[in-house]
């Protein structure tokens, strides 16, 4: 990379856009002095109440609902409270790079789960029930899939949960922070779906569909014993999220609908130069994506058979970052030779970053 040329990023897990207007305005009275509300380690009721809300045809209720420091802090809270020595997680992978160091920090062990791109990363309910075990704790998966794209149906949601219903000692985990970036039909909830046995945990936040970057800001939906076993922790431990930010989230929440239509209309001709780009290079493979604002590529056409497939991947993901472009490498998402992209930049340094990982894969 030429000395002038500053790299970019395009490994971000955050979009570029600020924070929504709307939720800056509704802030400014206590900007001016108004006094902040406190409320219980689990969050301010009205927050809870709104994200309550979401779910009405599940029949949540604000007693489900613990707001946390972020969407990581959920899953660690869950992941916490839930696991025993000896538990495992179930991972299908590709999947995001930081669950691997939760479940261990957790007391976890991981088993992963892999999907392969040419079915479209299909997650077989013969195969999860073959990956069973005594041991399984949690099914942990990602709708959309963070770094796939992959949107996972409500057919393909109930299938998978007729296997685990089979299972009433375990619990499915569900990420669904990038639940309104979806540019096909809308992405199912966990939460819409029976759970007669109170199996299901859902984790969501405010960064990802609704802007709101450097917030701090996620929660948790679980079963009300095991809400409440997160709540006594996070209170024994931190305390509640400052109000401050949760006031922006009850915000945000309030106003998802138009805040994350806005995000897409932005994000949607940048997907397109994105993929566009990655399709016009050759030997690049690219799987469907559906959601996000990630493409998950398939450079193994590029890596250097004489290195072991996850060496070989760094080595890319390095002559990359040489070129002036900053990547996810797959290998830490379980899956090397692949790399998450973002088209979240702004479009001047997207089209440049283009460019650069074109003349570096051609120029091998």
């Amino acid at each position: 990379m030429s000395s002038s040329a500053a790299l970019i990023s395009l490994a971000s897990g955050y979009p570029h856009f600020p924070t929504p207007p709307l939720v800056l305005q509704q802030l400014e009275p206590y900007l001016q002095g108004r006094p902040l509300p406190t409320g219980p380690a689990a969050g301010l009721p009205e927050l809870r109440a709104v994200l309550a809300h979401q779910y009405q045809a599940a029949n949540v209720s604000p007693e489900q609902v613990v707001v946390t420091a972020g969407t990581k802090a959920a899953l660690f809270a869950v992941l916490r409270a839930a696991l025993r020595p000896g538990d495992e997680v179930l991972l299908p992978t590709p999947n995001w790079f930081g669950f691997d160091a939760l479940i261990a920090e957790a007391g976890g062990t991981l088993k992963t789960f892999p999907l392969s791109p040419d079915d479209g990363y299909t997650l077989s309910p013969e195969k999860l029930a073959a990956a069973l075990t005594p041991r399984t704790r949690i099914l942990l998966f990602t709708n959309p899939c963070n770094p796939t794209g992959r949107i996972y149906t409500s057919a393909e949601i109930e299938a998978l949960l007729h296997v685990t219903r089979r299972h009433p000692h375990m619990l499915v985990l569900s990420d669904e922070i990038y639940n309104l970036v979806t540019f096909g039909p809308p992405v199912p909830s966990l939460l819409d779906f029976p759970d007669p046995q109170q199996q299901h945990v859902v984790v969501n936040g405010f960064s990802k569909s609704l802007a709101m970057v450097s917030w701090g800001l996620g929660y948790l939906v679980a079963p009300v014993e095991l809400a409440q076993k997160c709540a006594r922790w996070q209170h024994a431990t931190g305390g509640a999220v400052a109000s401050l930010n949760q006031l922006a989230g009850l915000a945000a929440a309030s106003n998802a609908g138009p805040i994350a239509a806005d995000l897409l209309a932005k994000l949607q001709p940048l997907r397109q130069l994105l993929l566009q780009g990655l399709q016009d290079i050759p030997q690049v493979r690219l799987a469907p994506t559906e959601g996000t604002y990630y493409a998950f590529p398939d450079f193994r056409g590029f890596l250097d058979s004489s290195l072991s497939p996850t060496a070989a991947s760094h080595a890319l993901t390095c002559q990359l970052h040489e070129a002036g472009v900053d990547v996810v490498d797959g290998a830490g998402c379980h899956a090397p030779g692949f790399m998450r992209i973002s088209c979240a930049v702004p479009e001047s340094a997207l089209r440049t970053a283009l460019e650069r990982l074109r003349g570096a894969l051609l120029k091998q």
